[in-house]
């Protein structure tokens, strides 16, 4: 087990979990989709209005960095009571919709949100392909309302950083506030 850091200093063990994942419609380990290189763990919803305005270009870039060995996982921790967009089934609609080629975890029992400490949707959790977390954040600076272009720059900066091995381990984990809609935790 490899040993990292939250932004509060809290210890983060890079562990496997075992989730639904909804384009399968089966259970599934994290593991089978982790990468050596990197990985890419998203915490994102169908109803987020921040979600949907990037939704875009987490695909494609999901798409180009897969072809260099990094993993993306996807995964929604609402509860579907609040909101019903957020339900397994319009999960994989959403899927459908925008071609995702990674996998959508469903965090039923919102177990895995609570242990990365994701507050909301999206943020996003890169890690080494050893499990050290590198960074935690916001995909860029660009907002529903604010006319910034989508560029996915904080998450691209990164893997890029990953994959010309330009990483300052001295200065890791890098955190960078996440913006969008709270976690919808159950009551």
């Amino acid at each position: 087990m490899v040993v990292t850091y939250s932004s509060d200093n809290k210890k983060i063990i890079m562990k496997n979990f075992k989730l639904f994942e909804v384009n399968s419609g089966e259970k599934k380990n994290f593991s089978n989709f982790f990468s050596r290189k990197a990985n890419v763990i998203m915490f994102i919803c169908n109803h987020c209005p921040y979600v949907k305005h990037i939704n875009h270009k987490i695909v494609s870039l999901s798409n180009y960095f897969s072809s260099k060995e990094i993993s993306f996982l996807a995964i929604n921790p609402n509860d579907p009571d609040q909101y019903p967009q957020d339900s397994p089934k319009n999960m994989k609609k959403i899927s459908i919709q925008f071609g995702y080629t990674f996998p959508y975890f469903f965090d039923e029992t919102q177990e895995v949100a609570k242990y990365y400490q994701a507050k909301c949707t999206p943020e996003f959790f890169i890690f080494s392909g050893n499990g050290i977390l590198i960074y935690n954040g916001q995909f860029d600076n660009s907002r529903p309302d604010n006319n910034l272009p989508i560029t996915g720059n904080d998450i691209v900066h990164i893997l890029k950083m990953i994959l010309f091995k330009k990483l300052d381990k001295t200065k890791l984990p890098i955190i960078k506030n996440s913006y969008g809609c709270s976690i919808k935790w159950k009551v």
